[in-house]
């Protein structure tokens, strides 16, 4: 018999496999159904807007024919009225991997890094991949439909989640019955990209974030230059791009302003792509805004960590306690400012929590009509598929659900979710809900009967009197089956009844422990209700924390803005003198005025007797406020921007601040010779990455020399160069390359925009500065005849340790020197430096700064140039300008900063008292005229902060004894960058 029914099953599954209309009818008479299917009486959603009251919705081969009040029915119509019922569209997820199988983690050989491709006729780099096509690698999950289904899922845009380029899409109907010539809806749906590189391929390039961010850059540049015909072999990635070019274009973002990064790229080539997001657009709404891009959102809101243990309490940010009470309120916070976005199921564990997470959004804020449109229509109309899906209307697909009541009501019950007009049981709209309170009579005893859970899969518990009995309850097709145990778990006795739709109580057979059989009766005396657990009742709206600039512990409730501000009676040091009992006015963010006895004029007066009032500290070289420091993957890589990366959230700024330094040179590592582009920061504590970039800022690039970039000693063997003299060569190499691209860009030849020569060129033309990395004075030699060779001068030498050595040179080059005031012997090539190296290069005439290169010395530079009057003598004045005006020379923006003269930016700095003292603090740090650190705010700011903690725990124990869901507390680890870790 099961051999049979194997057979059946089989041939059913060929022929629908292979019924297609052009396929001959060889077993048996056939005829297509044309039948109508109209759904009487219900409440249709025909689009989150669109609602209609006792209508009727018609269907045909798997449209929609006809919705409305009034709807005439053909003859050959099957009517099925729902009266009370509701009905929606079947909801849409545009960033699924549904049926993809995911690629398998490349097996490492070895610690030596593949720089080299593994493909011929495709891109140079193996993490570009848009010639894959999800439709060739799809495989339809019955199972994971199922749960799909059940989560009101009709359509699904699925995609190979690996990879930069990560090709196309295909869009899948969740029709369990139908082939995949049915469900597939679109073989190329869109075209995906992201931030991460593939886990199966092991190219090294890119190492970081802003190397992914400069290949796609270059990626968009060759493919203008492949679609004009100018390359005469043929890339099959570059092909794929063009002939995909003019589908949806979707970006795996995520969060930490990953958002804004996308949109960046996608304007600077014209192409407006949909975003994934990452939960924290609340943080930076405005700039999100202005992307007028539409989000695919997920909602994977963090659950709450355990803080039971006050020990460990400790070592989980405010920051992160501030996302999990923020994150649930981010869809009502787009909805509030008009942003467009669809939800998807991205990030969660299962679909089964989905339902779960949506209505804490719905209790966060977010309208039902705006999380309907993000399910429905503005998916639909992400993928350009609004006249197929999404909606009710005419002529769309008939994937619809068919629901108890309101969807976004807790106690609604899902019945039917219909995919191409297929109907798909979740739950029996027929079945009887027997939950509620009983008395149950059996056996000549009363018990107290509860049944409750889910109307499908219900739960049982029988009390007599106060004695909890075990107990066991089954329920289908309306018959319930029931058994339970007396106290001396020996007497079972065991129950049968049919659930009449007439009747709320419960009458049936009763076999009794000795096997007689008999009848009980369970009477209703109370309907069932949902009892909520302490703490998660949804008619309490969840306090809110406030997002602040930046959204961490230390940030403000709004962003500081210029004060016109009189400072009386300070101890001035203009950076050329130090003028005693001197007043400095500061109006519209600029020094307006400096003398004695100025009158406020309006402005706010600050009584600075005593203490001591300088220009901001200019810290030339840190690796603070950065998501990534080295792009590592390619021996050069002047592509790669520290601006794509800036951090504006970093703690090391508001430290920095609180140490006086109000501007830095963020510079690339020291992992390549040449390294990538720098960003001069104004430290505008609680703006974004673009307000903390100083204005006009000059063109920079960080170069490397020695130990580092050799890379010999890392097992680094494929890679060029192994040695110092290999690096010069890189060098001459890179700049006679970027020399012939200069002159057939100049020629007005055709050309392939190339931005790492773009940048180089840049610095044979005298447009981009070079801040190199140095100890040795040999390699210092020979960067300067390197560059002396190709007509430029090397700006300034980073470290150079050995400067001492070679400062007759380094002043005839022209050179400046940015040194640490008494840094030696952390390895092997700085074994001559001297903390007189400062003072030596001085007075041999070359520009001196002490810099930090370090998170925690970078607060502390005051007392850094402090040294160099201990080891060299150099005067106070002199001393002072190698954390102030000297950076600013070396950094070409001393006409702004570095120094107190009328003009100027305010960029101040108040001491308590002498600004290299060990004792003094700033109580004042100031970025053109705006106060960004005050000592005694800071002191609000804490207490505060402890207040804000003591409030989000509370709420947190709060959650985990309510029943929620915890995380153990982790470490906030945050990685230290330096030049000498890499």
């Amino acid at each position: 018999m099961k051999t049979r029914l194997l057979a059946l099953a089989c041939l059913w599954c060929s022929i629908s496999l292979f019924a297609q209309d052009y396929f001959p009818k060889n077993d048996g008479v056939k005829s297509k159904n044309n039948n109508y299917r109209a759904f009487t009486n219900a409440k249709i959603y025909v689009t989150p807007t669109q609602i209609i009251e006792n209508g009727t919705l018609l269907i045909q081969n798997g449209k929609v024919v006809q919705v409305g009040r009034s709807v005439s029915l053909p003859a050959n119509t099957v009517v099925e009225d729902i009266d009370g019922k509701w009905i929606y569209p079947s909801f849409i997820d545009a960033f699924s991997d549904f049926g993809v199988k995911k690629p398998e983690r490349a097996r490492g050989q070895g610690r030596s890094p593949q720089y080299e491709p593994t493909r011929e006729g495709f891109y140079w780099n193996d993490h570009v991949m848009p010639e894959n096509r999800a439709v060739e690698k799809f495989k339809y999950d019955d199972k994971k439909a199922q749960e799909l289904r059940k989560a009101g899922f009709g359509v699904v845009n699925s995609h190979i989640q690996d990879g930069i380029a990560r090709g196309t899409g295909v869009l899948i109907a969740l029709n369990g019955d139908g082939s995949d010539a049915d469900r597939i809806l679109e073989d190329d749906s869109a075209q995906y990209f992201s931030f991460s590189k593939s886990v199966a391929k092991r190219q090294s390039y890119p190492t970081s974030l802003m190397g992914a961010t400069a290949l796609m850059r270059q990626v968009y540049h060759d493919m203008d230059w492949y679609s004009k015909g100018n390359v005469d072999s043929k890339d099959r990635s570059l092909e794929a791009l063009i002939e995909n070019r003019n589908l949806p274009q979707i970006f795996a973002a995520g969060a930490n302003g990953n958002v804004l990064r996308a949109d960046k790229i996608g304007d600077q080539f014209g192409i407006q792509y949909a975003i994934l997001g990452g939960g924290d657009e609340y943080e930076h709404i405005n700039a999100v805004k202005a992307t007028n891009a539409k989000l695919i959102l997920p909602i994977n809101f963090p659950e709450a960590y355990d803080v039971s243990n006050p020990y460990q309490a400790q070592y989980v940010a405010l920051k992160d306690m501030r996302h999990w009470n923020l994150a649930p309120s981010n869809p009502k916070v787009l909805e509030d400012n008009g942003v467009q976005f669809s939800l998807t199921l991205h990030g969660l564990k299962s679909p089964s929590d989905f339902n779960k997470m949506l209505m804490k959004a719905i209790n966060h804020g977010l309208s039902e009509t705006k999380a309907l449109e993000a399910l429905t229509t503005v998916p639909a109309a992400i993928l350009g598929k609004s006249d197929q899906i999404g909606s009710l209307q005419v002529g769309r697909q008939a994937n619809f659900l068919i629901t108890s009541g309101n969807i976004f009501d807790k106690a609604t019950t899902l019945y039917e979710n219909w995919v191409q007009g297929t109907k798909n049981i979740i739950t029996d709209k027929d079945l009887k809900d027997i939950r509620g309170e009983y008395n149950l009579m059996a056996g000549g005893k009363t018990y107290q009967m509860s049944v409750t859970g889910d109307v499908s899969k219900p739960k049982l518990e029988i009390k007599q009197d106060t004695i909890k009995l075990k107990s066991k309850i089954n329920y289908k097709n309306n018959w319930v089956e029931f058994s339970f145990t007396e106290d001396d778990g020996e007497k079972i006795y065991r129950m049968t009844a049919m659930a009449a739709p007439d009747s709320d109580n419960l009458k049936g057979k009763l076999v009794l422990p000795d096997g007689t059989e008999t009848f009980f009766t369970a009477n209703k005396n109370a309907p069932f209700e949902e009892k909520e657990k302490e703490g998660k009742k949804d008619a309490e709206k969840p306090e809110l924390m406030s997002v602040t600039y930046p959204n961490i512990g230390y940030g403000y409730d709004s962003k500081p803005k210029p004060e016109n501000i009189l400072f009386k009676n300070a101890t001035v040091w203009t950076g050329t003198e130090i003028l005693e009992n001197t007043d400095v006015m500061v109006k519209n963010g600029k020094i307006a005025k400096m003398g004695a006895n100025l009158s406020p004029e309006g402005a706010k007066t600050i009584d600075a007797t005593g203490k001591h009032l300088t220009a901001g500290i200019i810290d030339e070289h840190s690796h603070i406020a950065a998501l990534a420091i080295n792009e590592a993957g390619h021996n050069s890589s002047a592509e790669v921007k520290m601006a794509d990366v800036v951090d504006p959230k970093d703690i090391d700024i508001y430290r920095n601040l609180a140490g006086g330094v109000t501007t830095i040179q963020l510079l690339h590592g020291s992992a390549n010779p040449i390294g990538g582009r720098s960003a001069i920061l104004r430290l505008k504590w609680g703006e974004d990455a673009d307000g903390l970039l100083f204005p006009n800022m000059p063109k920079f690039i960080k170069f490397a020399l020695g130990e580092n970039v050799k890379q010999s000693n890392w097992q680094s063997f494929d890679r060029f160069p192994q040695t110092r003299m290999g690096v010069e060569q890189v060098f001459i190499n890179y700049f006679q390359r970027a020399k012939e691209y200069d002159a057939k860009k100049k020629s007005g030849q055709p050309y392939r925009y190339d931005e790492e020569l773009e940048v180089l060129a840049e610095i044979l033309n005298g447009e981009r500065f070079i801040s190199c990395h140095s100890y040795v004075q040999s390699e210092i030699n020979m960067l300067m005849k390197v560059a002396e060779r190709f007509g430029f001068r090397v700006n300034t030498f980073t470290h150079i340790l050995e400067g001492y050595k070679v400062a007759d040179k380094m002043a005839e080059h022209g050179v400046g020197g940015s040194t640490f005031s008494d840094w030696w012997a952390y390895k092997y090539e700085v074994k001559d430096a001297i903390p007189y190296n400062a003072a030596i290069m001085a007075k041999q005439g070359v520009t001196v700064a002490i810099n930090s290169d370090d998170a925690e010395m970078s607060r502390r530079l005051n007392q850094e140039a402090a040294k160099t009057i201990k080891y060299g003598g150099l005067s106070e004045i002199e001393a002072w300008k190698t954390v102030t005006l000297n950076p600013a020379k070396l950094l070409h923006i001393d006409d702004r900063v570095g120094s107190i003269e009328e003009g100027k930016d305010a960029d101040l700095v108040l001491w308590s008292g002498h600004p290299m003292s060990v004792y003094s603090k700033a109580e004042k740090t100031m970025i053109e005229g705006a106060v960004y650190f005050d000592l005694e705010k800071d002191r609000q700011k804490r207490e505060a902060i402890r207040k804000e903690r003591a409030k989000l725990v509370k709420m947190m124990l709060q959650e985990k004894e309510g029943g929620g869901k915890t995380q153990g507390p982790r470490q906030n680890k945050k990685q230290r960058f330096e030049c000498e870790t890499l």
